[in-house]
């Protein structure tokens, strides 16, 4: 067997065991289902072990499978690092990172300014809810990311950024949106649109909620903020949102919540054994400086 037969069946296994299926993976390697399979298999007869339990078009990984993505994700974590340290000695300050983040709204600042002073690094910018953030970087999907709640995790340095206020809104139309601020008690029996189950903004303010005592009844569950400021647009009920997401629109009205403050706070994440990398560090530091004070 050769150099390039093993790595191609190493590599069919990792991206199968990453994303959950044979199809999946064909479609991130750029092969076809029948090829990765005919690789995972090969595997498995030759050294006679179980890499997945086969259900329909889902695998699962065994304890053995287990066992060797560990070691693939370090593969080929190192292979990136390695192509990455070669193009930064070829070109200074060149590369590229991926970033996940909550929502555009505190990364892109970050970004210009790391644009700025790096010109030649490119960014691809993935959305989407904090924990599949967390997961992404410790799967190595992803470089860096931006998850609003602190992540404590053996693996993860994880730095404050920014704090970021909950403020309530309304469509005009609401009963509620000539006021210019709302006690929790107010909120009483209303109707609002939340995120998914999952959104630290949505476990936040739930949180509230039940240490003061108030029930409120959710007539909607959206999968983005744009969809929740649009069905609250619409008169499907209230809404809530981190002050740095909130977007004027001349159908809704903020208002302010009293009481203890509710906020998110969003955190710089990436992987320890990571952390020095070049452009992570330059990453790190300019956060740093672009934080909240204290």
């Amino acid at each position: 067997m050769s150099i390039d037969s093993a790595s191609a069946e190493l590599r069919a296994f990792d991206a199968a065991a990453r994303l959950g299926g044979m199809s999946a993976a064909a479609r991130e390697l750029g092969l076809t289902q029948p090829t990765v399979s005919a690789h995972i298999t090969a595997l498995e007869k030759r050294y006679g072990v179980e890499l997945f339990y086969r259900r329909g078009r889902r695998v699962e990984l065994t304890g053995f499978g287990l066992s060797l993505q560990e070691l693939t994700r370090r593969i080929f974590s190192a292979e990136y690092e390695a192509k990455t340290l070669l193009q930064q000695a070829q070109h200074q300050y060149a590369g590229h990172l991926h970033v996940w983040a909550v929502g555009p709204y505190n990364i892109t600042p970050l970004l210009k300014q790391y644009r700025h002073h790096w010109p030649g690094v490119q960014f691809t910018v993935s959305i989407a809810d904090s924990r599949r953030i967390v997961q992404q970087i410790l799967d190595y999907q992803g470089d860096v990311g931006m998850p609003v709640h602190y992540v404590d995790h053996e693996r993860i340095t994880c730095l404050p950024y920014r704090r970021q206020r909950l403020v309530l809104f309304a469509a005009l139309s609401h009963p509620l949106a000539q006021k210019s601020q709302l006690s929790l008690k107010q909120l009483e029996g209303q109707e609002f649109v939340l995120r998914e189950q999952g959104s630290t903004t949505r476990r936040v303010f739930e949180h509230a909620l039940k240490q003061a005592d108030v029930r409120i009844r959710v007539s909607l569950e959206m999968g983005s903020r744009e969809a929740v400021r649009e069905a609250v647009a619409q008169g499907l009920g209230l809404g809530i949102v981190a002050d740095t997401a909130y977007v004027a629109d001349p159908r809704l009205r903020a208002i302010a919540l009293t009481g203890p403050e509710l906020y998110t706070h969003a955190h710089i994440i990436c992987l320890k054994e990571r952390k020095n990398a070049r452009l992570l560090a330059h990453f790190l530091s300019l956060a740093d400086t672009m934080k909240d004070p204290g």
